[in-house]
């Protein structure tokens, strides 16, 4: 399995969804919406927090009762059924993936989360060749979905949030639907479109996928972008953290690096990031994936929520061609591995390992968006 794993594409998995020919499109099936039961974007924040030098503790945030805003979420690859492109069915990889990714941000926000037909596992494994038309399906699915969220809350500020295949997914979402409408960007509070790759012309903040979107760059900024990819160690050739022009509408004429933006720290520099986990073992695939990134089982503990002992820092840093998010341990805190391969780095943890920051960036631009 291990083996299988290593031939999976950055590349195929962070993109995802290609522009092709419109399909036809059924209802929406929502995996996490207000009200709904079950929810996995809702529950018990119940959270360990565990220290290298004295006694855990374990604290409870509050969800909030009326968020002003509201979060769109769109789950990385994460489904295993036996096809090129996944039904909405809600297996279990997207149920524990929504829990991992998305339920913590119910203390910001109502969250919602759409099933999509996504480009499947056995199809980045490169078993099945997906075409055109399979790759639209995804993002036929989630435009649709997104219009109905809007149309339930008008005026309502929104965070956009994504990872992997989600982002990219999101990223053509801004570009052909949100950019292009004063409203829909007015009103967009955020987007985190994390574990993919957003293009920027080489120190610079705007230009590139959005010509009028830039790059978040201090925590009360609204109608921004944060983007990155993680990694503990130098990116190899072929890494994520990179932009491919080939095929793209970007300018020849100008140089594109990855856009990078650490949530603990938007002006730059070194800061310890707020690691929060989910306990709860990952099935399939990405569980495997989980268990080479900590060289054996996650840490787990009796609560949902857990912080680890080990501590990490993190800053934006360009190596080998590659614009990422560099962490390094503090102290005594295990050193990760990258995983199924080096030229993934971090990615299962994009958004677990600096969470808590991610939560509070999308509460301090929230209460700016609210107090405009």
């Amino acid at each position: 399995m291990r083996k299988v794993l290593r031939l999976m594409l950055p590349v195929a998995l962070a993109t995802g969804v290609l522009a092709a020919p419109a399909a036809a499109h059924a209802d929406t099936i929502w995996l996490c919406r207000p009200g709904a039961t079950p929810n996995p974007c809702k529950g018990s924040l119940k959270t360990t927090i565990r220290y290298e030098k004295k006694s855990p503790r374990v604290v409870t945030p509050k969800a909030a009762k009326k968020p002003k805003i509201d979060c769109f979420y769109v789950y990385p690859t994460v489904s295993e059924q036996n096809s090129v492109t996944s039904n909405r069915a809600k297996d279990p990889q997207e149920i524990t993936i929504a829990k991992y990714q998305a339920a913590r941000f119910s203390e910001v926000c109502n969250v919602y989360a759409p099933m999509y037909q996504q480009i499947t596992l056995k199809a980045i494994l490169g078993t099945a060749t997906p075409t055109p038309e399979d790759r639209e399906l995804g993002f036929t699915d989630v435009k649709a979905a997104f219009e109905q969220f809007r149309a339930a809350n008008p005026g309502r500020g929104y965070v956009l949030i994504g990872h992997s295949q989600g982002s990219g997914v999101l990223k053509r979402l801004m570009r052909e639907v949100i950019e292009p409408d004063d409203a829909l960007r007015a009103d967009m509070v955020s987007a985190l479109l994390l574990g993919s790759t957003v293009a920027v012309p080489v120190g610079k903040t705007v230009g590139g996928d959005f010509q009028s979107i830039p790059v978040c760059t201090r925590p009360k900024q609204v109608n921004c972008v944060v983007s990155y990819a993680t990694f503990n160690q130098t990116p190899p050739d072929g890494s994520f953290g990179r932009v491919r022009t080939e095929g793209s509408t970007l300018d020849p004429n100008l140089t594109y690096e990855a856009a990078c933006t650490n949530p603990a720290a938007l002006k730059g520099g070194w800061s310890r990031i707020d690691t929060i986990l989910r306990t709860e073992p990952i099935p399939g695939l990405l569980g495997i994936n989980a268990g080479i990134t900590f060289g054996g089982k996650p840490p787990t503990a009796k609560t949902p929520w857990l912080t680890p002992k080990g501590r990490y820092k993190a800053k934006c840093k360009r190596s080998n061609g590659a614009h990422v998010l560099m962490v390094k341990s503090i102290g005594k805190a295990k050193k990760l591995s990258p995983a199924p391969t080096p030229g993934w780095g971090l990615h299962l943890y994009d958004i677990n390992l600096p969470l808590g920051d991610l939560i509070d960036l999308v509460r301090s631009q929230g209460k700016a968006f609210a107090g405009r």
